[in-house]
């Protein structure tokens, strides 16, 4: 298998409000505020490259905004495929980061929400081993069409496919079926315990690991301060404990996550080294304020 990895989702501006106490509704409350390039897929793309793997990001972004894009990821070590869109600004995404490191979402999408198949053309697949998409193409109809043929694309060429649920907010608005209906095909899912919960219904991630294995082949689930597992419909093959750290900021976690895993498999590492250096990525992504390396 190539070494390759495309990335497909969002281009957001993330927003990062971090209050000093609770927001006093009607009123003021101090907060540090910080403006950072972010979105999922973003995410994930500029983490792999990070780590050092070959990878392309496909998006789209304003029309205005293209150019800044494509010389902020090269400089990442991303490949930029983007889109420019006359219609629609790029994306902003508002986040409010409560004192434990939890976060709440404001999301205005954007151009994100006019991703096109033919943004995603199946040229963008020559040289890929393994096609990553954020869950957030999947809850717009122009979005969702577009990866939902890449799918097709890549299945017919045996490239393996991976998926994030992305939100557990979406999930729910959407139905667990719809999302598993939409998302046929992948190899792999990156699920947080919540989202797991929200997509079988069950409760422990040993038994979501079970069910989410009737759907996709590798079931990995994210466990936050207590680790990782991955398995599938037979059960959990491997899980492992995670460092503890102290949390700042949780945006970006499981898209660090997911790039820690990818980047090692297609370094050819074994399932348990994989799962320690994605793992191990989560947990510096939780350490610094934004969702890409700081």
């Amino acid at each position: 298998m190539t070494s390759k990895v495309l990335v497909v989702g969002d281009v957001m501006t993330d927003v990062i409000v971090v209050p000093e106490g609770p927001i006093v509704k009607g009123s003021d409350r101090r907060a540090t505020v910080r403006s950072r390039p972010g979105g999922s897929g973003a995410n994930q793309a500029v983490w792999l490259g990070a780590m050092g793997a070959d990878v392309t990001f496909a998006a789209r972004v304003g029309a205005d905004d293209k150019p800044m894009y494509e010389n902020y990821f090269r400089g990442l070590g991303v490949v930029p495929v983007l889109s420019g869109d006359r219609e629609q600004p790029s994306g902003v995404l508002v986040t409010i980061v409560d004192p434990d490191g939890e976060r709440s979402f404001l999301t205005d999408r954007g151009a994100n929400l006019n991703l096109s198949p033919g943004d995603l053309g199946e040229g963008l697949l020559d040289d890929i081993g393994m096609v990553m998409v954020s869950g957030y193409s999947f809850f717009a109809p122009g979005p969702r069409a577009a990866v939902q043929s890449l799918f097709a694309a890549a299945k017919a060429r045996g490239i393996t496919i991976a998926v994030d649920p992305a939100s557990v907010g979406f999930l729910l608005e959407v139905g667990a079926a719809q999302f598993l209906a939409w998302t046929s095909g992948a190899n792999a899912i990156f699920a947080n315990e919540s989202e797991a919960e929200a997509l079988t219904g069950v409760t422990g991630y040993a038994a979501q690991m079970q069910a989410l294995g009737a759907h996709y082949d590798t079931v990995l689930i994210k466990r936050g301060r207590l680790g990782a597992a991955i398995g599938s419909r037979a059960g959990i093959r491997l899980d492992l404990p995670a460092p503890a750290v102290t949390v700042v900021d949780s945006t970006g976690a499981g898209d660090a996550f997911a790039a820690g895993f990818i980047a090692a498999k297609l370094a050819g590492k074994d399932e348990r080294e994989a799962l320690t250096k994605a793992i191990e990525a989560g947990a510096r992504a939780v350490q610094s304020i934004g969702g890409q390396p700081g």
